[in-house]
């Protein structure tokens, strides 16, 4: 029973959580390989998630923990804010103003420093409540609050600068 409640929501997670895994990383091969790398990590830790406790938290943490890791382990940074792909669709479907939009909000947001970047993105595009994104992050509800008022205040001059 807990084996099909786990791989149900664990399923019903994806979307969200290659959504975070994006918001992360800084292209979406290496945010591929994030969520392919925080899906294998639960399915072999799978024993250590409780029932009647919060899948998805649990799967934040996981993610954020193998991020940082590579973060630590790697030697250089991808500095590009967009990849080839991102430029592909602008125009397609009459949606072109829209895409020039998320594209300079997704350049301003990964200009954030990593601790900004997580909380306005646990916060302001995933929904969570200050107290449960400062459990994901393993921080205090203060230090959160204060990383998401930079990243929102450092956000809105990035793309006053843009308009």
């Amino acid at each position: 029973m807990q084996n099909d409640v786990f791989l149900t929501g664990l399923t019903a997670l994806l979307p969200r959580l290659r959504r975070f895994a994006a918001g992360l990383a800084r292209n979406s091969a290496d945010a591929d390989d994030l969520c392919q790398a925080t899906i294998e990590r639960a399915l072999v830790s799978r024993q250590q998630w409780q029932d009647g406790t919060r899948l998805d938290s649990w799967m934040y943490r996981i993610m954020r923990n193998i991020w940082i890791d590579t973060a630590r382990g790697r030697t250089r940074h991808d500095k590009t804010f967009a990849d080839e792909e991102a430029g592909m669709h602008v125009g397609s479907m009459g949606a072109q103003e829209a895409q020039v939009e998320l594209t300079m909000v997704d350049r301003a947001l990964q200009t954030l420093p990593d601790e900004q970047r997580e909380a306005v993105l646990l916060v302001l595009v995933e929904g969570y409540k200050y107290a449960e994104a400062a459990e994901i992050v393993g921080c205090p509800i203060g230090t959160l609050t204060s990383r998401l008022l930079r990243g929102r205040e450092a956000l809105m001059v990035k793309l006053g600068e843009a308009a």
